[in-house]
This record gives structure tokens, sequence and C-alpha cells, in this order.
């Protein structure tokens, strides 16, 4: 050690970065890099709410189906198909029915929802995603 001279302190990775004064080039960069990187995660958790709406909405077709097959009316199938998904909206819901009603005979039970695409940002760029589901039961 020098006599009247202090140790320089030293940071774990060295002066090197202070140095060349590129001290701000890191923060730049995350300033540059951030907006993206959030962007790419809201259309992550976009993607992932419309296969949870499509999940409900074949969901809600083999409720529908099961109660058509009982008893082909539409009404109720409709009523089974909201029941089984309740994370889905009602109105945007469309239950059609078609096929036989007689015992044996099979009915056909279509689902028609329109999936809201309305996370912040990303949601203005993507339009609504119209999600379907079609069951074939056999009428008891």
């Amino acid at each position: 050690m020098i006599p009247g001279h202090s140790p320089r302190r030293r940071s774990m990775f060295g002066d090197r970065h202070h140095q060349n004064g590129d001290g701000g080039q890191a923060t730049v960069e995350l300033v540059f890099v951030l907006p993206v990187v959030v962007v790419l995660a809201l259309a992550v958790v976009q993607v992932a709410l419309v296969g949870r709406d499509q999940l409900l909405v074949w969901h809600a077709a083999r409720e529908a189906g099961r109660q058509a097959s009982v008893q082909a009316d539409g009404v109720n199938a409709q009523r089974a198909a909201v029941a089984a998904a309740p994370g889905l909206k009602a109105d945007r819901l469309e239950v059609r029915l078609s096929g036989g009603s007689v015992t044996g005979e099979l009915v056909t039970v279509s689902l028609e929802y329109r999936s809201a695409t309305d996370v912040p940002i990303v949601g203005a760029f993507i339009d609504d995603r119209q999600l379907t589901a079609d069951v074939v039961f056999r009428v008891e």
C-alpha cells in the first residue's frame, strides 16, 4: 500500500463499465425493449383468453347436446349451455338444434360464441373471434 493513498473500491464487475462512459446504455436499451415485451405479453394473454373461451364453448355444446338428447327443446338447450359455462356471456352465445326429436334419431347442437378481444393495447388490433362447436347426440 502506498502511504497517503487510499485504496480504490472496485465494484464486483470492475471499473470498465464506468470508464467507457456507457453507464446509461442499459437504461436506453430497456426503454426500447420494454414496450415490445409488454405488447408480446399482452398478446399472449389475449390468445390464452380466446383459448379458454373455446374450451368453454366445447363444454357448453356438450351440455346443450345432453339436454337436447333428453328433451329436444332449444330453450332448455340454451339454458344448459349457459349454466355449463358461467365464463361465457349469454348475450354472445347462440344455440341451434337440428335433427330428429324421436327416440333413436340424431340431434345436432351447434353453438356460436363471439369472443371479445378486449385486452388493453392488443385488443384494439385483433378482431373479435367467432368460436364454434358442434356435437351430435342420439335422442333418448
